[in-house]
């Protein structure tokens, strides 16, 4: 790097090395008397290590690049957030059961249903076990069918099994009339 500077200016310059002196002295500030002094430039610092692509010294990891830099997105890829737009959550915890209908596009939830609210709460008799979650479900329905949503789409978590309470809030959905895309891996 510094060979293809001192080329450079030497071929602009010719033998007038006068005035490509500034270029191979950096200004060195003393921190005693704060004089400034001319110091030749280090032909082993950092500035000879340095890569020409990503201008980072040797020492650092280059960053891995993609086999296929121009991958092709697909249609489906680009437009499954329009097509089905509404997605189902379902939290379990051992206290309480929770499920809403989100929107993709503007992350916001359309329709709310949880054993933790009050007017759940004082009909069940318990907040977590099965018929607590259909009743999740039946409710979660209602509330999706006054926001006009009939369709969503439910993939479990990777902890997740889509069985037992999951299965049983899912299914409730499905009974009261909201069309439930299922993926699972």
């Amino acid at each position: 790097m510094l060979k293809q500077v001192v080329s450079k200016y030497s071929a602009i310059y010719g033998s007038n090395r006068a005035k490509l002196r500034p270029f191979l002295f950096q200004t060195v500030c003393s921190f005693h008397n704060g004089r400034t002094v001319l110091a030749p430039r280090s032909f082993f610092g950092v500035e000879d290590y340095v890569d020409d692509d990503t201008s980072r010294p040797y020492t650092y990891q280059k960053e891995k690049k993609s086999k296929n830099p121009d991958k092709h997105v697909s249609f489906k890829q680009r437009t499954v957030a329009y097509m089905e737009p509404f997605t189902l959550d379902v939290f379990i915890s051992k206290r309480f059961v929770s499920a809403s209908l989100t929107h993709r596009v503007t992350c916001k939830q359309v329709a709310v249903a949880g054993t933790n609210s009050k007017d759940v709460k004082a009909v069940l008799r318990s907040r977590c076990d099965i018929p607590a979650c259909m009743s999740i479900g039946r409710i979660l329905s209602e509330r999706a069918k006054e926001a006009d949503v009939y369709t969503a789409s439910y993939t479990p978590r990777d902890q997740d099994k889509f069985e037992g309470k999951i299965r049983a809030v899912v299914q409730s959905l499905i009974d009261n009339g909201i069309d439930v895309k299922i993926y699972l891996d």
